[in-house]
């Protein structure tokens, strides 16, 4: 925290040409010249200068690689008192925030820079993958049909990662405006100003506190999502819409004849996990179905309500002065306004009628307050399309009577929003596990006296007795009969979803995931329980039978994602699930999932295995004459699939995307995208740019590139069984590497972390099989060694080398695979962002807290060597020694943030063995734990993608 206040004019973006980040540093700066002068008021001037004495030696040991400075910060750290370590652990964590939202607005700056300049396209925006699709060829005509039909929706997802609350998150958005502000030209007075509104803010956020006191619910999480959609999603989609329909029409101008009223689709729509994912979760239930999509429902209502009051005031037309059309002077006539003062003002007459009949709506599905009352009565909506209908008799009455200019600023954007979040905002998605589903079903078919054991059956009668069940008209249920809680719970949820469906709409409820998804059976069963509870109806014997919810496998361990193209292939081959699958379009979901499979397998593996799965399903449903749609279960960090999105979609394989994708935004990755309005258009930008070019760009191992595709894939197949050996060697293999992993990092206290309605683990158990992949990768990030991101590969490599006669053509095949190929390009580009991250020193004060000598020993030693290798391969193969030499604006972050980062490690690890030892001795001290919790969230923001 800088003790100096720079007071100079602020230079503009156009102006720094020497130092591009320059602006960067002064917002650094000022935050943590202002959080210092709040931590001297807060504590005093003896804890300030204890917190700056920390923060200068902590900076010259990591910059300058000071051994002298360092051996200072460890005598520091160790000589202070409990209040003392909470207050320090306090400071750096707040700074870690306050950078975080300098960085965010220096990217907002640095991008309008770029845009002010004129300069060419960035890559990753959507007029860069319109340029590059017109130079290859592709046709105007082909990409407004990619609009037409596409889909891409990101998925928010609730998942223990997330450790910011959302008075946090509400607080850091004003020190964001605050900041952005000081871009602007300002008067001395008006600098002042904001630098004393900034020191207020950052005072409150000093003292909000960043923890929860009591467990997180399912409530509470889609309480806290719904942020996001007021910050972000609700106002940015539909700009972001209007954009890119801008720019495609300028990249491909059409003949006015041939130009169509409305070309584009909703093709971005948001989709939630959060309160229908069941999975592992008790807590949800058919209620917190209901209570999100009446959260949801009242908030997309409540936005609407907003957007037609101020229409209603910026739409003052006069008849007298501007012609009208028939349709919006029938809505006029229609409305409750009777006014004589708005006699001759037919748009704002009609859009109080539109208001009037939002709020009735807003009733029917939950809201209890209107915050601007009607002025009169009216009928509910029955769908938004008849909302979206009378925006449109507005928008057409416009542009009829020289008005088109009025429609654009808010009125256009408005039903453009209509047609994306329709009145229930996000589609939800239901997840429940496979062995739930089967002994639901046992339950059913034994009160029922159809099969005494199903669950013993063998899997071809499992399908033969579902398919003979499905055909019959009777149900298994009897309302005469005691199920136990599990069967009456599953029951009533499926129930809750029909029900939902009727209130909402079809998009509120579409898709059913099926975790764990081994057999044909697993999918079958959830068709039955749908016609057991009146989602599937008039089953196979009739032309007229509909599916409500599509059955979604998703396929998560290595061996499942092994067998997932079989198992789909088939399960389409079954007459009965065909003639479904045409009811939805002849297009069907498969999920896959990178989190377990990481864990499962590594790094390495889960990628390949991935990628093969994702081929072999192209092929699978190329045969079937089915449209594929995946769905890609990413995680936030690099262990759990997670890296940049755009990166990703790009290097999926051919034939996989085809303008149709869904994939998860989870943990502190949702905050990072979306908690800034104009990072979150960006960010939902780069989702529509990757997926335009991954469907429509002609791919480069085409035709007769196809032979050196065969031999990359190939040396993949050879990598990943020697990175799979290597990784189950460590993790499952070695006698005592769970107890090193539970002393060696902080999993245990994380667990006791308030971040989520989700138990860390699936059993009450310390076997890392049943340990969920989110905690896992969550852990290893804490302690800097964010291991599940690139162990494994290093040994592969250094084997693959030297297990053939000619090492410098294998090691030019690995070149060429870097440089040629997206997938391998993007695999090495996460690791070594991963590897940038990760530090030896730090994770090797965690490995002292293995109280076995030779356990610990042994295992570091092995980490550390894994390490050396990888790094050494990653340079032998892309010709970079230093970590991140591409992306020097994300390595200049790093080790700006490392500095702050080691006091954060250091006092966390003196804080756990505090804990522990008390634990011990049958005792607690609730300081500590705090200090514990306040780390892990200090750590989070710092390295940003570690759940």
């Amino acid at each position: 925290m800088a003790k100096q206040l720079n007071t100079r004019p602020r230079a503009t973006p156009a102006a720094s040409v020497k130092d591009k980040d320059a602006p960067l540093k002064e917002d650094i700066r000022l935050l943590g010249r202002l959080l210092g002068d709040v931590l001297r008021d807060q504590e005093g001037d003896a804890v300030f200068e204890v917190v700056e004495t920390i923060r200068q030696t902590a900076v010259r040991f990591r910059r300058e690689d000071d051994d002298q400075a360092g051996a200072q910060l460890n005598r520091l750290l160790k000589k202070l008192d409990r209040e003392q370590t909470i207050t320090v652990v306090r400071a750096f964590s707040y700074f870690s925030h306050l950078a975080n939202i300098a960085e965010d607005h220096h990217h907002n700056r640095r991008r309008r820079a770029h845009l002010l300049a004129g300069s060419a396209p960035q890559e990753g925006s959507v007029t860069f993958a319109l340029e590059r699709l017109d130079k290859a060829g592709v046709s105007g005509a082909e990409v407004r049909d990619f609009f037409k039909d596409a889909l891409i929706s990101p998925v928010l997802t609730a998942h223990p990662t997330e450790v910011q609350r959302k008075s946090i998150l509400d607080a850091e958005n004003e020190i964001a405006r605050l900041l952005a502000q000081r871009d602007l030209p300002m008067t001395p007075k008006e600098r002042a100003d904001n630098t004393q509104l900034l020191h207020t803010r950052i005072t409150m956020l000093w003292q909000t506190r960043l923890l929860r006191y009591s467990k997180l619910s399912v409530k509470d999480e889609v309480n806290n999502a719904l942020s996001y959609y007021r910050i972000t999603f609700l106002n940015e989609l539909p700009g972001m819409y209007e954009d890119i329909a801008n720019e495609v029409a300028e990249q491909f101008p059409q003949r006015a004849s041939s130009k169509s009223k409305n070309t584009f689709s909703p093709f971005v729509q948001m989709g939630s996990w959060i309160g229908g994912d069941r999975d592992g979760n008790p807590n949800v239930n058919a209620d917190t179905m209901r209570y999100a999509l009446s959260r949801q429902s009242t908030t997309v209502l409540d936005f609407y309500l907003s957007e037609v009051h101020l229409l209603g005031a910026e739409l003052s037309l006069s008849a007298f002065l501007a012609g009208v059309s028939p349709e919006v002077q029938a809505l006029a006539d229609a409305s409750p306004d009777q006014s004589a003062h708005r006699a001759d003002e037919p748009y704002r007459r009609a859009l109080i009628g539109i208001y009037a009949r939002l709020a009735a709506t807003a009733r029917e599905h939950g809201a209890t307050t209107i915050a601007r009352r009607e002025v009169g009565p009216a009928a509910p909506y029955a769908a938004p399309d008849e909302f979206a209908d009378d925006l449109q008799t507005l928008i057409d009455s416009l542009k009829a009577h020289h008005g088109a200019a009025l429609a654009r600023p808010r009125l256009a954007k408005l039903r453009r929003a209509a047609d994306i979040f329709g009145f229930h905002m996000a589609t939800l998605d239901m997840r429940q596990s496979s062995d739930v589903h089967e002994r639901v079903l046992s339950e059913l078919f034994r009160c029922a006296q159809v099969e005494t054991d199903y669950a013993a059956l063998a899997e071809e009668q499992k399908v033969a007795l579902l398919l003979s069940e499905l055909d019959k008209p009777r149900l298994l249920f009897s309302p005469y009969i005691d199920y136990s809680d599990e069967t009456n719970s599953e029951l009533s949820i499926m129930r809750a979803a029909h029900e939902i469906r009727q209130l909402y709409g079809a998009r509120a409820i579409r898709n059913y995931i099926i975790s764990h998804t081994e057999t044909v059976s697993d999918l079958l069963e959830v068709l039955l329980l749908q016609r057991e509870t009146g989602l599937l109806r008039n089953a196979a014997n009739s032309d007229d039978e509909d599916v409500e919810l599509m059955v979604i496998p998703l396929f998560e361990t290595i061996p499942d994602l092994r067998q997932a193209a079989t198992i789909m292939e088939q399960t389409m081959a079954i007459p009965q699930v065909r003639k479904l699958i045409a009811k939805q379009g002849n297009l069907q979901e498969v999920m896959l999932g990178y989190s377990d499979s990481n864990k499962d397998g590594g790094f390495l593996t889960s990628n390949w295995e991935l990628y093969k799965a994702e081929t072999r399903l192209v092929d699978v449903f190329d045969r079937a004459g089915v449209k594929l749609r995946l769905f890609h279960g990413r995680g936030g960090t690099v262990g759990r699939g997670g890296g940049p999105s755009y990166d990703a979609i790009l290097a999926q394989p051919p034939g996989t995307v085809n303008g149709q994708i869904r994939l998860t935004e989870q943990g502190e990755i949702i905050a990072s995208k979306f908690s800034n309005p104009e990072i979150g258009r960006r960010n939902l930008a780069l989702l529509v740019a990757a997926t335009l070019e991954a469907s429509l760009m002609p791919h480069p191992f085409n035709g007769k590139h196809a032979k050196k595709l065969a031999e990359f894939e190939s040396v993949m197949n050879e990598l990943s069984e020697l990175a799979y050996a290597g990784y189950r060697d460590l993790v499952y293999e070695t006698p005592g590497f769970t107890d090193y992993f539970f002393s060696a990092t902080p999993i245990a206290e994380i667990a006791e972390l308030n971040i989520g309605s989700r138990p860390a683990s699936r059993k009450a158990s310390r076997r890392i099989e049943d340990l969920r992949a989110i905690p896992w990768g969550f852990s290893w990030g804490q302690c800097r060694l964010l291991l599940p991101g690139w162990y494994g590969f290093g040994s592969a490599v250094e084997q693959w080398l030297a297990s053939g006669t000619d090492k410098p053509r294998r090691v030019a095949i690995l070149r060429a695979m870097f440089k040629e190929w997206p997938f391998f390009a993007t695999l090495l580009s996460n690791m070594d962002m991963v590897m940038s991250k990760t530090d030896l020193a730090v994770a090797s004060r965690y490995s002292e807290m293995v109280q076995d000598r030779r356990l610990r020993n042994t295992i570091f030693k092995r980490i550390v060597a894994e390490h050396e290798r990888v790094s050494d391969a990653l340079t032998m193969i892309t010709g970079r020694k230093e970590r991140l030499a591409n992306n020097p604006l994300l390595a200049r972050s790093i080790k700006n943030r490392f500095a702050y980062l080691d006091p954060l490690n250091h006092l966390q690890v003196e804080l756990i063995k505090r804990h522990r030892t008390l634990m011990q001795e049958g005792k607690t001290d609730d300081r500590v734990r705090r200090g514990i919790h306040l780390s892990i969230n200090g750590l989070a923001a710092g390295l940003r993608n570690t759940g």
